[in-house]
């Protein structure tokens, strides 16, 4: 190589950018120490940025198109570089390139669940997660935010930061907007504007262009409690709840026939709770029964008489696998007695008995077991009649 040939290879007299991936935000032109040739071309493509940086600090950005670099176009770095007249000779500086282009279909998502206050249901937990684009709005900001000296920059690099972001102005958003848990579906689009609002005031060089929330959601356990809730205000009928509710404990107390304190113990304990639940309407019914009675009847002129209410039902606590359990109505009692649970010998006890007895000694729980048969017939003999 003669010294004519080894002079021109220091010199770069072209400076372009074909990028080939889908996720390549940034590349550093490789000058290899060589010198940039004055009067050299720079070709920047369609969603690029070319992004001049001389000693660390920032100088010229070139938007898409093709240049002659010359002391005209390069007014930032020929300040930097204190050239006082014009420069005609090679120079050296860092040259990055940096993709401008949307990058869509950006996954985030909550790695815990966060806490809000709702209106309805108080402090409850979250889950939430969507999509989101975006793309490099200011090229200069971004190599001096974020990418730095690196060689090339890719999504991945900044997913995590992004996604740290998001959520946040996330919560802060939903926390803002008060929208019920209940609503918040409807609410989507709203608060996907007001996050990708929000986000845009960072100083990152970027823009979001998009931001989805696909879902936000109960953790599973709460949003089993919530379908619970919504199916007993479907229902009205607090008792046909509570045989609905007994008949699912039975079912899973049955297949789980040795459990002890496992699934049979858990059911008879849904039983107990959802018996509970009821009492406290029945309750809370006569209350208001007695209150209506009080301002003059049950929608009836003052003074005139009022049917007197209905009267409580029965209901018996019941000494299970060594636990008191209950109070039961009598119809609870006799599911319980259909699945083994409950049988004669079980000790109940209601309000104005004196103690514990046996349930096949109490005569209002003789219907409980319906009636006893008599022994089958010996084989030949003859079946002896009831009560011989």
């Amino acid at each position: 190589m003669g010294l004519l040939d080894w002079a021109k290879s220091q010199f770069i007299d072209v400076i372009e950018w074909q990028d080939q991936s889908s996720d390549t935000i940034l590349h550093q032109y490789d000058c290899r120490g060589n010198e940039i040739k004055n009067g050299a071309q720079l070709i920047v493509r369609e969603s690029q940025a070319a992004v001049f940086v001389k000693e660390g600090e920032l100088g010229d950005v070139f938007s898409p198109g093709k240049y002659t670099l010359d002391t005209n176009n390069l007014p930032v770095l020929t300040s930097l570089k204190s050239w006082k007249y014009a420069f005609n000779s090679p120079f050296k500086a860092e040259v990055y390139m940096v993709n401008t282009k949307v990058f869509t279909a950006q996954k985030w998502g909550t790695p815990n669940v966060f806490y809000v206050r709702d209106q309805d249901f108080g402090r409850v937990s979250l889950r939430a997660f969507g999509t989101y684009s975006f793309r490099v709005a200011d090229p200069g900001m971004f190599v001096q935010k974020i990418s730095g000296t690196k060689s090339e920059f890719r999504v991945g690099e900044i997913a995590e930061e992004l996604r740290s972001l998001i959520i946040t102005n996330l919560i802060a958003a939903i926390g803002e907007s008060k929208v019920s848990l209940l609503d918040l579906a409807a609410n989507y689009k709203t608060l996907g504007e007001i996050c990708a609002k929000n986000l845009n005031t960072s100083d990152y060089g970027l823009q979001f262009t998009q931001f989805l929330i696909n879902s936000i959601s109960l953790p599973e356990e709460l949003q089993k409690k919530l379908d619970e809730g919504t199916g007993m205000n479907m229902l009205g009928d607090m008792n046909r709840y509570q045989q609905m509710s007994m008949a699912d404990a039975m079912k899973t107390a049955a297949a789980n026939p040795g459990g002890g304190s496992g699934g049979g113990m858990e059911g008879m304990m849904g039983m107990m709770m959802m018996n509970n639940m009821m009492n406290q309407q029945m309750q809370q019914q006569q209350m208001m029964n007695q209150q209506m009675m009080n301002q003059g009847g049950y929608g009836q002129p003052y003074g005139q008489a009022a049917p007197p209410p209905p009267p409580m039902a029965s209901t018996y606590y019941a000494y299970i696998n060594g636990q008191q359990m209950g109070p039961f109505p009598i119809p609870t009692l006799q599911q319980m007695a259909a699945q083994g649970q409950f049988t004669p010998d079980t000790q109940v006890w209601k309000q104005g008995m004196p103690g514990w007895a046996a349930a096949n000694t109490v005569p209002e729980l003789a219907s409980v077991f319906g009636a006893t048969p008599p022994p089958p017939p010996m084989p030949g003999g003859v079946p002896p009649m009831p009560g011989a």
